[in-house]
C-alpha cells in the first residue's frame, strides 16, 4: 500500500490533520489531556475534476473546513462565564437560531478573504498607480507591474513577520511546525514515536505558507501580461481574475509538491525560506498532539483503501 497524502492545518493549542474522506482535531485542554475529534466528509462533484477550477473549490472548501475547526478549538479556552451573555449575542442567537455557527464561519471567512485581497492585491495596485510612467509602452506596464509585486510580497512578508512576534501566533507557529514534523516523518517511512518525529524538519513543500506564496507570484508574472490601466478598471480586472490565478497557481503548487526534479525543488525554495515565519520548533507534548491527529485520520484512510481495493 502507498503512502496517504495528509495535510493539516495548525489551530490554538492543537492541529487538524486532513485526509481525502476524513479529518481529525486534537486540542491539549487547559487540564493538560487532549481532546480528538473525529470528522467524515466527501467531496463530490466534477469541479473537483477540472484543472484550475478545483483549485478555486478546493481552496474554499479547505479554508470552511480550517474555520470551524478554529472555532471549535477556540471553545476549549473561552474564559467567558455561561449566563454573562451579551445582548447583541442574544439577539443573534434569537435572529439565527442553529444556524449562528455557520454564519459566524461564513462571516469570518468573508471577511478574511476581504481583507487578504484588500491588502495584498488591491494596495499594491492602488500605490503602484502613483507612479507617473508611461503605461502605453510595453516596458512601463512591466515596471509598473513589477513595483506592484514587490509591494505585494513586501505587504505579505511584513505581515507574516509582526503576526510571528505575538505570543499566541507563536503557540500557533510551533503546533505548524508539529504538523509538518509528523508529515515529513511518516513520509520517511519511520515509525511515529516522539522521538522519530521531532528529528524531521519543520518545514513540508505542500504548506499553505507555499502556496500563498505562489498566489503572488503567479499573480505578478499573469497582470503583467494583461496591461495597465485606469485604477477602477485595474481593480475591476484583478478582482475578475483573482479566482483564475488562484486556480492556476493550486495546480503549479500541485506539480511543485509531487516533483522530485531540481527544477521543483527551486520552485519550492521561496516558499520554503518563507516558512521560517510561519513554523518554530514544537515542544514533545505538542509533537504528541500531532501524532494523535494524523493516526486517526491515517486509520480511517487506510481502512477507506482497503475496502476498495476488497470491492475491486
Amino acid at each position: 500500500m502507498g503512502k496517504v497524502i495528509i495535510a493539516g492545518s495548525a489551530l490554538i493549542e492543537g492541529l487538524m490533520m486532513i485526509g481525502r474522506s476524513n479529518a481529525a482535531i486534537a486540542i491539549r485542554k487547559p487540564e493538560g489531556d487532549i481532546h480528538l475529534e473525529k470528522r467524515c466528509y466527501t467531496r463530490s462533484g466534477q469541479v473537483y475534476k477540472i484543472p484550475i477550477i478545483r483549485g478555486v473549490f478546493s481552496f474554499i472548501w479547505q479554508m470552511i473546513l480550517v474555520t470551524k475547526a478554529m472555532m471549535f478549538s477556540a471553545s476549549f479556552f473561552d474564559l467567558e462565564e455561561e449566563g454573562n451573555e451579551s445582548g447583541i449575542d442574544r439577539f443573534l442567537d434569537k435572529l439565527f437560531g442553529e444556524k449562528l455557527k455557520d454564519v459566524i464561519v461564513y462571516f469570518s471567512l468573508s471577511l478574511s478573504l476581504a481583507f487578504s485581497i484588500g491588502l495584498f492585491i488591491l494596495l499594491p495596485n492602488l500605490l503602484a498607480g502613483l507612479l507617473k510612467l508611461d503605461n502605453s509602452t510595453y516596458m512601463g506596464v512591466i515596471y509598473y507591474n513589477l513595483f506592484e509585486g514587490v509591494l505585494r510580497i513586501s505587504l505579505f512578508i511584513g505581515y507574516l513577520t509582526i503576526a510571528s512576534r505575538a505570543k499566541d501566533i507563536k503557540r500557533v507557529w510551533e503546533y505548524h511546525g508539529a504538523e509538518h514534523k509528523t508529515i515529513n516523518c511518516y513520509e520517511h517511512g519511520e515509525e511515529l514515536t516522539v522521538d522519530n518525529v521531532m528529528k524531521h524538519s519543520a518545514k513540508n513543500p505542500r504548506c499553505g505558507t507555499s502556496y500563498m506564496f505562489f498566489v503572488l507570484l503567479v499573480s505578478i508574472l499573469f497582470f503583467s501580461f494583461i496591461g495597465w490601466y485606469s485604477i477602477w478598471m485595474n481593480i475591476i480586472i484583478r478582482l475578475m481574475l483573482i479566482p483564475f490565478v488562484a486556480g492556476l497557481s493550486f495546480e503549479l503548487f500541485i506539480l511543485a509538491g509531487k516533483g522530485d526534479s531540481k527544477l521543483a525543488e527551486i520552485i519550492c525554495i521561496p516558499g520554503m525560506l518563507l516558512q521560517r515565519l510561519t513554523t518554530k520548533e514544537p515542544d514533545k507534548q505538542q509533537i504528541e498532539v500531532a501524532i494523535e491527529a494524523f493516526n486517526a485520520v491515517l486509520l480511517v484512510e487506510e481502512e477507506n483503501s482497503i475496502n476498495k481495493c476488497a470491492a475491486l
